[in-house]
């Protein structure tokens, strides 16, 4: 990757956005019976107009659609795969400063042969990318992690007489998602963010448990993904951006993993092929900036110091002062700043308002002027 593909987005936002009080009005109603699922797509739409000129007015040369096609940040994009189904809850503590939440996400079983035979993404970027044309910013599509497929159940998950072969598995797997930016690429889309939890979980020893009783080891496992999401990404074309943000976790305000990258960043900051990471450094369980050593080639780190997840806003002074430690690491023209997560990556939002959300991301876009011009 140059630079130049990327540099001038020195501020960025990183996807869900807090959904106004239409879209959740339109879901109840939809949920009553009373609305269609086309009426409450249209409804959807008409926001995400909204949440793009949000993104504009703050300063951004990119905006997302909020996800607010969507109920929650990978579901509605994982159970649209060709034999990908949901079995029970994968239960797991989300933490706050005032305690602990149970949420329980689904746990992803694989029932039958992987296939792409519809747009996962598709109908989404449709929607986002002529509004992003009309108000000048670059569309983002954000696309949930392939690991997720695999992380939530393991080899277990895998029906042995769909995959005999657990290699046939990630092939399959893979090939699902290479044919999903090769039709969001056709379709107009340069600017591609994969989300992905798995890799900073691996950063927590607690969630070593979890890795073990689906038989796998949580160093080999980083070579695995590693190898599944490079061979995604294999043979991309040299005009799309790529981008992964690496999560700990974003429901209501809690989180679920803690602990720095050191753990997996020489396999994945070094070894994936990946353009630009976002990363959440917004408080001390993100541990230091060290991990950024190992960032090879012309990767970019996009520090997320601005935190997403309460209302209290960042001191100017404080970012700069922590993006000045970041480039003792990795060189300041490879550094961008933005949100350490996005609002919402369940539908109820993270615990601000609209107001917050924006003097948030207005925050990130001054910092950036102010440190890079």
């Amino acid at each position: 990757m140059t630079g130049p593909k990327y540099l001038p987005l020195r501020a960025d936002v990183v996807g869900s956005l807090l959904r106004p009080d239409a879209i959740h009005q339109a879901r109840a109603q939809h949920a009553a019976g009373a609305i269609t699922r086309e009426d409450l797509w249209k409804i959807e739409t008409g926001c995400i107009e909204q949440a793009v000129a949000l993104q504009r007015e703050c300063g951004l040369k990119v905006a997302t659609d909020g996800e607010f096609h969507r109920r929650h940040w990978f579901m509605d994009f994982i159970e649209q795969i060709d034999g990908v189904g949901f079995a029970g809850g994968l239960p797991t503590k989300f933490q706050t400063e005032q305690g602990s939440i149970e949420f329980a996400p689904p746990r992803v079983v694989t029932k039958s042969k992987l296939r792409r035979t519809k747009p996962l993404a598709g109908r989404d970027f449709a929607d986002l990318n002529p509004i992003a044309n009309k108000y000048g910013v670059m569309a983002k599509q954000a696309i949930p992690s392939p690991t997720l497929v695999h992380f939530r159940s393991g080899d277990a998950g895998v029906d042995k007489q769909a995959y005999p072969d657990i290699s046939e598995y990630f092939h399959d797997l893979a090939q699902v998602y290479r044919e999903e930016i090769k039709a969001l690429y056709d379709a107009g889309c340069r600017y591609i963010q994969i989300d992905e939890t798995n890799y900073p979980f691996l950063c927590d020893p607690n969630m070593h448990e979890h890795v073990r009783s689906i038989g796998e080891d949580p160093v080999k496992l980083q070579y695995k993904y590693r190898d599944l999401l490079n061979a995604v990404t294999k043979d991309r074309p040299s005009d799309l951006i790529l981008a992964m943000h690496m999560c700990r976790g974003n429901h209501e305000s809690a989180w679920a993993a803690a602990g720095g990258y050191e753990f997996v960043a020489e396999v994945a900051f070094g070894g994936l092929d990946i353009d630009v990471f976002f990363l959440e450094f917004d408080t001390d369980r993100a541990g230091g900036f060290e991990p950024l050593r190992h960032l090879s080639a012309n990767k970019i780190a996009v520090l997320g110091l601005v935190t997403s997840k309460k209302p209290q806003l960042e001191s100017k002074d404080l970012l700069k002062k922590r993006i000045e430690e970041a480039s003792k690491f990795v060189p300041l023209d490879r550094l961008a700043i933005s949100p350490q997560c996005g609002f919402a990556s369940t539908i109820g939002g993270n615990r601000l308002t609209v107001d917050d959300e924006k003097a948030k991301i207005r925050l990130c876009v001054e910092v950036a002027q102010e440190v890079w011009g």
